[in-house]
Parts: C-alpha cells; sequence; structure tokens
C-alpha cells in the first residue's frame, strides 16, 4: 500500500491518552481520525468535538468504517483482546503500552500479528525521542568505549488525589509498571536487552498493595550492570518527566537534570541534558575531564509516532516496537515483581 492520501484511523478509548492521541491526529497531514470506539458517554461527546463518527462497539465500527488503522487506548486488559479483533480483520493497531498486563497475552497478540502479516506497533513512544535516539547513536557507536555501568532514577512524588482513582492503588497500578515500564524501554533500546533483573520494593510510605519505591538491579547482555531508583513519593528533581522537557498531555515543569547515566570506559553521558564527559589526556582518576553537551533538536514523540504508524500501515517502514519486541519488556517488569516476592536474582529466559 503506498500512501497517497491521508490514513485513516479509529481511536479506541476516550480517556486521558485517547485525547492525546486525537489531539495529534488533528494537526497531522500523513493520518487522521474516522470514528472514536468508546462505551462510555465521553466517548460520544469526543468523537462530538472532532467532527467524527461514534460507535460504542468496535467490530461494528469495523463493519461499516473500515479504518486503515486502529489505535487502542483502552485500559490495559482489553489492549490484547480489542486488538486481536482488529487483526483477525487484518487492520493493523497502535497499541497502548503495556501492550499487556499479562506476558502470556502479550506474546498471543505477538504470535497472532506474526501469523496473520498484519502489524502491531505498541506506543513505548519514548523511542521516537530525538534525545532517546540520539543517545542510542552514542552509546552503539562506541564512543563512550565499552559501555559499563548504567544508573537511572524515577523519583517523583504524585499528589494524593492521584489515588482518587482506585485502580491506582490496586495490582498493577504501581509505578513499576505504569512509570517504570517506559524508562525500561528506553534503557533497552538504548543499551540493548537485559539478561537478570535482582529488585527489593517497599509499599511503606502509602500502604497500598503496591510498591511506591524500589531498587533495582538489571546486568545487561552486553555485560553492563545497571541501578535503578524508583519512588513517587519523594521531592525529587530526577524523574523523565521532571528532565526531558518532552511534550505530553500533562505539564511538567523541566529541571533540567539528568535521569539516566551511562558510563563506559572512554567516556559518559548524561540524558537527557546530553553532556559528555571525557578524559583529556591518560584515562584516569587523576587527570582532568572535559565536557560538552550535545544539542539535540525537539520534536514531539507522539507526532512522530503517529507518522511512523502511517508509514507502517501502508508497508513504507516496519514497526519500531513490536508486539514480540514489547513483550521483553513486559518480561523485565513482572521479573521485578518475582524478584521483590522471592527475594532472589531472576534470569531472563
Amino acid at each position: 500500500m503506498v500512501q497517497q492520501e491521508r490514513v485513516r484511523l479509529a481511536l479506541l478509548g476516550a480517556g486521558p491518552i485517547g485525547l492525546r492521541h486525537l489531539e495529534i491526529l488533528d494537526s497531522e497531514v500523513v493520518c487522521e481520525t474516522v470514528a472514536v470506539v468508546d462505551p462510555s458517554p465521553a466517548g460520544a461527546k469526543v468523537a462530538s468535538k472532532y467532527d467524527v463518527a461514534y460507535y460504542p462497539d468496535l467490530s461494528a465500527m469495523l463493519d461499516e468504517i473500515r479504518p486503515d488503522g486502529v489505535i487502542n487506548a483502552t485500559p490495559n486488559k482489553l489492549h490484547v483482546p480489542l486488538s486481536l479483533t482488529c487483526l483477525d480483520r487484518g487492520i493493523p493497531v497502535l497499541v497502548e503500552k503495556p501492550v499487556s498486563d499479562s506476558l502470556k497475552d502479550a506474546l498471543d497478540l505477538a504470535n497472532a500479528s506474526e501469523r496473520h502479516g498484519v502489524p502491531v506497533l505498541v506506543g513505548h513512544h519514548r523511542r521516537f525521542n530525538p534525545i532517546v535516539r540520539k543517545a542510542r547513536e552514542i552509546v552503539s557507536s562506541g564512543e563512550l568505549g565499552h559501555l559499563t555501568a548504567i544508573s537511572a532514577t524515577w523519583l517523583a512524588h504524585k499528589p494524593e488525589d492521584y489515588f482518587d482513582v482506585s485502580w491506582r492503588s490496586e495490582s498493577g497500578g504501581g509505578p513499576v509498571m505504569i512509570n517504570l515500564i517506559h524508562d525500561i524501554d528506553s534503557l533497552r533500546f538504548i543499551a540493548g536487552d537485559i539478561e537478570a533483573v535482582q529488585a527489593m520494593t517497599s509499599n511503606a510510605r502509602r500502604g497500598f498493595q503496591i510498591e511506591d519505591t524500589a531498587a533495582i538491579l538489571f546486568r545487561f547482555k552486553g555485560g553492563a550492570l545497571a541501578t535503578i531508583m524508583l519512588s513517587d513519593t519523594v521531592a525529587s528533581p530526577w524523574s523523565w518527566e521532571l528532565t526531558s522537557g518532552e511534550r505530553t498531555s500533562y505539564t511538567y515543569p523541566n529541571t533540567g537534570q539528568d535521569c539516566y547515566l551511562f558510563a563506559g570506559t572512554k567516556g559518559s553521558l548524561g540524558v537527557p541534558t546530553m553532556t559528555k564527559w571525557r578524559h583529556d589526556g591518560a584515562r584516569s582518576w587523576q587527570v582532568a575531564m572535559s565536557h560538552d553537551q550535545v544539542i539535540v533538536e525537539a520534536e514531539d514523540p507522539l507526532q512522530l509516532q503517529a507518522r511512523h504508524f502511517a508509514h507502517v500501515i501502508c508497508g513504507q517502514e516496519e514497526p519500531i516496537t513490536t508486539a514480540r519486541d514489547a513483550a521483553k519488556t513486559l518480561e523485565v517488569v513482572v521479573a521485578i515483581h518475582d524478584s521483590a516476592l522471592s527475594s532472589s536474582q531472576i534470569v531472563l529466559p
């Protein structure tokens, strides 16, 4: 399919993430929204606002509208069953992260995509952020030498009313699955696959059944070791949302700090400030170091993701994050919880 006209997309789910997708598509030149599917009254209001067709039922929409692709921004438990319905009709899907709340279901979706020959793109949108892409380029180039150590932080304070939505304090609503999964995927994209996980979690601050704090170790297949600190109950400037300046549906202050550090035998890189450090002479802690900053032009990763999805639908590009690739990121999240429960290292298959 060669792209000649705007790709016609339907949106599943009229919640905050779905609304952000609609905002993006409303200004896009390569794709457009033709329908909104959501059984709640909010769905009809959103469809009316954007002057597109409204359906409370997915199958009815697929029968009548026959879109070129579908964006699945429904609750996690609906990601796989609704995406499978689309694949059965031969319709490509952009499904929001996490690809599923079940590793088995995620792999079922990957198998179905491959069996039908219909692409699935998973919405790990940070892979489109120019900062993340540049960090991947620098690490992959060998400029830092052999990547040896990585440090990552997701430390912030969620307000109390955040938890007025009940599922956010229940299983599956913790910051590892909701927030850190983005960082895990970014680290995998930049530094390669993770082969072992060891973790401790705590719910001591809020007392919910979910974690509010975690300390995690990763071993990457390339040999690098990583430490990750996570908490959503601390006053801190060190998280991607507070450091990257990335446009989202929310407004965050930019603290100008780094939340990732990549350390190699020849140099190190702070992200997202993109500050590179190296020794001017011999590589020794007794020798002065110099640093410079890589300038990266900002672009909205969700806008870039929408364009990529249009190109995927038209057969011009392969999905940057397939369902099988996203399942690997989900596998790490599952391993974090399993490691914390068993107090043991989890080696990933």
